[in-house]
């Protein structure tokens, strides 16, 4: 009896995981008490914490007239059995429905814990070795700043996950969807800054 219990809390809760994955709610646990110490924070020399985000993070395109250099991140006090890293850029205030992914970014090695600024632009290769990046809704890998439409500013939420796994397994083509779902699947921990942008 007790076996039985178990075994259907057990599918309830791995349920209850699934379904926070599918309906965007970051899977995400607390930083263990074996962590190096600290909360796992991210911080950018390019985007103030609720600042408004500068033209040279901005898109280059659709009305926009940006730079579109990505920022440099730097994130410290990743939690113990961190295996790699993951960055998402989300607007969850585009007029889409689902919102708008501006960066994808996974696979980064456990022992980095900086990106500098244009590491977003596939062409200059800033990324560290075995990082790789998915396709925004912008449609291509890389790199896609802000461009909303006229009106009130939306937020841009950056967030560095501390993942559990040394790599993703997600096709090459995968959407920016797909990978956030696998993204958030593995996720020890994940830290968040937030800039806005308007026009």
């Amino acid at each position: 009896m007790r076996r039985a219990v178990w075994i259907a809390g057990a599918t309830l809760a791995a349920t209850a995981l699934a379904s926070g994955a599918l309906l965007g709610v970051p899977a995400v646990k607390a930083a263990s008490p074996e962590s190096t110490g600290g909360k796992f924070t991210v911080a950018s020399r390019d985007i103030s914490p609720d600042g408004k985000i500068a033209d040279a993070q901005v898109f280059n395109g659709f009305g926009c007239k940006g730079g579109n250099i990505s920022p440099q991140l730097s994130w410290s006090n990743a939690p113990a059995g961190t295996k790699s890293f993951a960055i998402l850029m989300h607007d969850p205030d585009a007029p889409t429905g689902s919102g708008w992914w501006h960066w994808v970014v996974y696979n980064i090695p456990a022992n980095v814990s900086s990106v500098p600024a244009g590491a977003g632009d596939p062409k200059k290769n800033l990324l560290p070795t075995g990082a790789l990046q998915g396709r925004t809704d912008y449609g291509d890998p890389g790199y896609g700043g802000p461009c909303p439409p006229p009106g009130k500013p939306h937020r841009y939420y950056v967030r560095v996950y501390a993942l559990k796994v040394d790599k993703l397994e997600v096709p090459p083509e995968a959407t920016a969807a797909f990978v956030g779902f696998s993204v958030r699947t593995h996720a020890l921990a994940t830290a968040e800054l937030m800039g806005t942008y308007g026009r």
